[in-house]
């Protein structure tokens, strides 16, 4: 899909046009069309857009902070580049944000709520375009696990992670398939039925991990990225 068809599908999806911008932007990195090192330039994107650079440059730094720009002083602002350290700090990351709150969710959790896990389970299951809409019910099976911690922040630190972590797993799905990760899931919702907490975050930390090390092996040997010349 070309930045134009990504940009037109986002109009209108959003209430705000900062969320618009930024929407457009996440989906068209999250998808390659914009790839690693590639300037943002605003008054182009702002043009693109139809707005003014006021919501482009708030959308920029909102997705700096999902990590999925960096910018460079006197240069201006990039789309991230993929590397293995990222993916290895975001996995630290989220296996100490998502057991952290798994161990606070589980206490509170019900079976509504694990009947709706596995209906996200199911849905996985029979998703055509998987590579495209990963990420979406990933989360949804996540958060629907983790909702009960009651810890709005915490939660949001959990999916800020899971955001920077998606275009990495749309790469491992690309690589590989589904069928392990998705394994992972239904044991660990059998372990929450279960009422097992250390089973749970043990299977938490190693459906993390296991996926990681999958990116690792693709990544190890790419050099480390230099800082882009931006004219």
């Amino acid at each position: 899909m070309s930045l134009e068809e990504t940009i037109a599908n986002a109009s209108g999806r959003y209430r705000t046009t900062q969320s618009m911008v930024a929407g457009g932007l996440r989906e068209a990195i999250l998808e390659g069309t914009l790839e690693g090192g590639r300037p943002l330039r605003q008054e182009e994107l702002a043009d693109l857009f139809g707005v003014s650079r006021i919501p482009v440059r708030e959308a920029l730094r909102q997705l700096e902070g999902e990590g999925l720009v960096s910018f460079y002083p006197h240069r201006g602002a990039v789309v991230s580049r993929l590397s293995y350290k990222e993916v290895e700090e975001i996995t630290d990351l989220r296996v100490a944000l998502e057991t952290m709150a798994m161990r606070k969710a589980l206490p509170a959790l019900g079976e509504e709520e694990l009947e709706r896990a596995e209906e996200v389970l199911h849905a996985i299951d029979t998703e055509k375009d998987l590579v495209s809409r990963w990420g979406e019910l990933n989360w949804r099976f996540h958060a629907t696990l983790l909702y009960p911690a009651d810890r709005p922040r915490l939660l949001s630190l959990v999916k800020t992670q899971h955001t920077a972590f998606e275009r990495y797993i749309r790469m491992h799905l690309a690589l590989s398939d589904y069928d392990k990760p998705q394994r992972e899931h239904y044991e660990m919702l059998e372990a929450c039925r279960g009422g097992d907490t250390e089973a749970v975050l043990n299977l938490l930390t190693r459906h993390i991990e296991d996926i990681s090390e999958l990116l690792f092996e693709y990544l190890r040997e790419t050099p480390e990225p230099e800082q882009p010349e931006i004219s």
